[in-house]
């Protein structure tokens, strides 16, 4: 009697020399180091500035750094195929970054740079990997204040984003444009985990016949929020320290807002489903929630296609899931999917979930909510 062959056996049967899969790993993880300290130092943008080739000594002074540092990086650089280098004729080499590398790598790609995200997996590695490893073995989280550099990095981001898409491109697909009308006429407006409150200051600039109100559990980040709003002359924006789930109790806060948002702010919490009770008790009747938040599917099998699955599960291991599940938490983790999300919002009360995909932003999903 022939022998069966499991689907899994056929898998394993029909993937590549594995070998050969572990030096692609191990070489493209220390090209990610190495594009994050390029994006980083500049050399990119320097380069990208270039219309032909240069030398090492034409780089590095242009970006004002040290030769010797800059020849190592473009070794790795060249060998990685991410800069060009040919033999000029006095037999050194010249260095070039082509054109459409720089359409993804320099700063002035906008919101199609990829070059910036280099940088996480290095310092998650920093911040938090022998906590994470020991998760492992004690099933403990990792508190938010172990991620300083991180956090900084991620707000930085977050503000770039805000400022080329949030009103311009965003706010007018929601609703099928109605809420831009209403935003206009005037309502009360809710950024849960606002960061610095650059999404806030915007929407308040654009939008000053609203109120708006910024809550987030960081009290530094508040204060810059604060201090920068004031400083714009801003008055019809307000920020709050508090933890959302601890809102629950404020009897103040029920029904006092029309229009709330969660940019990438929910899957991080450590009572998600308590969480978003609370934004439906904050939300007046006919309110509006917007979750924003990465764009997957629950099962780890629907996710097999996903372009940067392996990338996004691992910033989730070592970030988005311990965070998650200090002290006790639920730890949902990046990675949750539109499956779970669309299970705890209807678990937390609200009565019309719309998921909505955003041209602007393929890696998130918007779940566009009403009470």
């Amino acid at each position: 009697m022939p022998e069966q062959t499991t689907t899994a056996d056929a898998a394993t049967n029909a993937t590549p020399d594995f070998s050969q899969k572990m030096v692609d790993i191990l070489n493209y993880g220390a090209l990610n180091l190495a594009v994050g300290i390029g994006y980083r130092t500049g050399l990119f943008d320097v380069m990208d500035a270039f219309d032909d080739p240069r030398s090492v000594e034409a780089i590095a002074g242009a970006a004002g750094l040290d030769a010797r540092y800059v020849t190592e990086w473009l070794g790795v650089m060249c060998t990685g195929g991410i800069v060009t280098v040919e033999t000029a004729e006095d037999g050194s080499p010249r260095y070039r970054l082509p054109r459409s590398h720089g359409d993804v790598l320099a700063r002035r790609a906008g919101n199609g740079n990829l070059g910036v995200y280099a940088q996480e997996i290095p310092l998650l590695t920093l911040c938090a990997l022998e906590k994470v490893v020991d998760g492992f073995r004690t099933g403990e989280g990792v508190p938010y204040a172990a991620y300083p550099r991180f956090q900084a990095f991620m707000t930085e981001l977050a503000n770039a984003k805000h400022r080329q898409v949030l009103v311009d491109q965003f706010l007018p697909t929601v609703d099928n444009g109605r809420m831009v009308d209403r935003l206009a006429a005037g309502l009360r407006v809710c950024d849960l985990g606002c960061g610095e409150g650059v999404a806030l200051a915007l929407m308040a600039e654009a939008f000053p016949n609203s109120r708006f109100t910024g809550i987030d559990m960081d009290p530094r980040v508040i204060e810059i929020a604060a201090e920068r709003s004031a400083a714009a002359g801003l008055d019809n924006v307000v920020f709050r320290v508090g933890d959302v789930v601890a809102l629950c109790d404020d009897g103040d806060i029920a029904e006092s807002f029309d229009y709330i948002t969660a940019f990438d702010a929910i899957h991080d919490q450590q009572d998600p489903l308590g969480a978003l009770r609370t934004v439906r008790r904050m939300l007046a009747p006919n309110g509006c929630f917007s979750m924003i938040d990465i764009d997957s599917r629950t099962p780890h099998q629907a996710n097999l296609d996903h372009p940067m699955g392996p990338f996004l599960y691992t910033v989730s291991l070592m970030h988005c899931m311990p965070v998650g599940r200090f002290a006790g938490g639920a730890g949902l983790g990046m990675m949750w999917g539109r499956e779970q999300a669309t299970a705890l919002l209807a678990q937390a009360g609200f009565e019309s979930v719309a998921v909505v995909e955003m041209a602007h932003d393929p890696f998130n999903i918007h779940y566009f909510c009403r009470r």
